[in-house]
């Protein structure tokens, strides 16, 4: 088959982009020609591995191109007649290439992977400033709520509405995760299947050793609740002094977090990684007791929590949105109510203090892992959605 895999980013900076960079791949070594579309925008120092590139940027004008890319409308048409896919891949697009590009979409068969709730949602999250989970169609309360502003909601609503008024393109939605499939659903955008993300596998990690540590990584951000671990994790240090925190990722909240470190004087327990690569990540975390995702609104997987459980690390994180279905409480871990200071220092406090259970949760997680989300599941069943669409669609044209 010949495969058109189309996404913002093909730079391996975060998760999607390393999941579409893993499936073309992935294809490539079973005998199919797949290839990549992506913007030219490097969100790191990260180089890209786009087969081909679109003008993209990183800079202030963005919110205006991720609305109407005409570069990204005229270079696809170009791949389209040139490369003639016999099925079209869609992952993340809506913050470089644009809506302008579905209609190119009509007479091909077409699939859209749904990561995150950026095609129901502005801010892609779900949630409002005060942090309650936003239950709102997308329009004029975004602004009024303060959830964007007006720089950006102007030129996102209108994206929002031709997106609407093109999905109809795709024969498919991939979602990654129930929980996703359950909100797209509710929005009447169909039809849904779910294919979980997959890794690859690695060498375990060894034995657990002193001091008992604990690590995040992540964006830098309000929903991902670095400020309320660091608030659960003073509560930790109180009994644990020697307990470590490492805190990885980069974003907006990082000389506030950097503050309340200061503030809750945990100077000596915390340190900021800042952005690190994935493989710099896990030479990092190899020694981690437990993996922390304390998110504050409904992640849409967790891919963090995979990677642990792959690792054989031990993983706490909140009881909500695709995260549910990746920790098994008590077998792989621990899930805490989102925003729970007292009840997530109670689940660290349980694994750091009982070595034992953390290496015992860590093995199951592995276990779990190998065989729940693997890269080879994830890329075949791909490759069945895609000989499903050309069954009901004609027989592709270089098999």
């Amino acid at each position: 088959m010949k495969i058109l895999l189309v996404g913002d980013y093909g730079t391996a900076t975060g998760g999607a982009e390393i999941f579409t960079l893993m499936l073309r791949d992935g294809l490539r070594r079973r005998g199919h020609d797949a290839r990549l579309f992506t913007s030219s925008a490097c969100p790191g120092s990260t180089p890209g591995q786009a087969d081909y590139e679109c003008f993209g940027t990183t800079l202030w004008f963005r919110a205006l191109l991720q609305t109407a890319n005409p570069w990204a409308y005229w270079k696809l048409r170009r791949i389209l007649m040139e490369f003639k896919p016999d099925v079209v891949h869609v992952g993340i697009f809506l913050t470089q290439l644009s809506p302008l590009i579905l209609p190119l979409l009509k007479n091909v068969p077409s699939v859209y992977r749904v990561h995150w709730y950026r095609p129901i949602c502005l801010t892609g999250t779900k949630m409002m400033p005060d942090r309650s989970i936003c239950s709102e169609k997308p329009g004029s309360i975004c602004y009024r709520k303060g959830c964007l502003p007006l720089r950006d909601w102007l030129p996102l609503t209108p994206q929002m509405k031709l997106l609407r008024r093109w999905l109809g393109v795709f024969n498919l939605f991939v979602a990654n995760s129930e929980f996703t499939k359950s909100c797209l659903i509710e929005e009447n955008i169909g039809p849904v299947t779910v294919i979980t993300p997959g890794v690859q596998n690695r060498p375990p990690r060894p034995l657990l050793s002193d001091p008992p540590t604990v690590v995040f990584a992540g964006r830098l951000v309000r929903e991902k609740g670095v400020d309320v671990l660091l608030q659960a994790f003073a509560k930790v240090v109180k009994l644990i002094p020697e307990a470590r925190l490492f805190v990885a990722g980069a974003g907006s909240e990082k000389k506030s977090l950097k503050l309340l470190i200061v503030e809750l004087g945990l100077s000596n327990n915390v340190s900021m990684q800042g952005h690190l690569s994935h493989l710099e990540m896990e030479n990092r975390f190899n020694d981690a007791w437990v993996q922390m995702v304390p998110s504050l609104f409904d992640e849409p997987f967790g891919m963090v929590a995979v990677e642990a459980m792959v690792r054989g690390t031990a993983v706490i994180a909140s009881d909500c949105g695709g995260l549910i279905g990746i920790v098994e409480e008590r077998r792989t871990g621990f899930l805490t109510p989102p925003g729970d200071i007292d009840a997530l220092a109670d689940a660290i406090l349980r694994v750091l203090q009982d070595r034992e259970l953390a290496e015992r949760l860590g093995a199951t997680g592995r276990q779990v892992a190998s065989t729940k989300f693997t890269e080879k599941k994830f890329v075949n069943r791909f490759i069945e959605i895609y000989e499903n669409l050309l069954a009901h669609n004609g027989k592709a044209a270089n098999d």
